[in-house]
């Protein structure tokens, strides 16, 4: 059993740790085996974010005048955390691609960029495209216009080239 200042140690790296994190997960974590728990923490690593099981009601005072207020006030049950201040989608991605294999591991909600989401929106953010490869298209769209320009430009000239080369083959220019 833990004293009174271990427990307070908890709820303020607890509570740090939530004023960095910018995406919540909250998840059941019932009936895992220490394996699955091992391999579950090692997908989450690999997808840049942190898994903390987590006491309901250390959980709710360390959320309180956090973004994860909201999503952490009422907690019932077995809850276990997972969070990132980095890419959100990867961490749906990597928890969701975990929960069809362990079938064991739900999920009950989720806060990204300060919004709690349910479930089904969980599944939508894993549905997502990875950050790159939004950018990748952005740049390709943004660049695109360019391209066409100097394509039009290049045309102009290359014409007036080939129209001179053909008048000189024809013997339209006499001195």
């Amino acid at each position: 059993m833990k004293n009174k200042s271990d427990k307070q140690k908890d709820l303020d790296t607890l509570r740090e740790e939530l004023l960095k994190a910018a995406h919540v997960f909250l998840t059941g974590y019932e009936k895992l085996t220490v394996q699955q728990d091992y391999e579950l923490r090692k997908t989450v690593k690999g997808a840049g974010g942190r898994y903390q099981v987590v006491k309901n009601t250390i959980a709710g005072r360390a959320a309180q005048d956090t973004p994860a207020a909201d999503l952490l006030k009422a907690l019932k049950g077995m809850c276990s955390i997972a969070y990132t201040s980095g890419d959100p989608v990867a961490l749906a991605k990597a928890l969701t691609a975990y929960a069809k294999a362990n079938p064991t591991f739900t999920f009950r909600s989720g806060l990204v960029q300060g919004r709690v989401i349910d479930v089904a929106g969980i599944n939508e953010l894993a549905s997502l495209p990875p950050k790159e490869e939004i950018y990748a298209k952005l740049l390709y769209l943004i660049q695109a216009p360019a391209q066409r320009l100097v394509t039009a430009v290049n045309g102009v000239g290359r014409n007036v080239a080939v129209v001179v080369d053909q008048a000189v083959k024809e013997n339209k220019f006499s001195a």
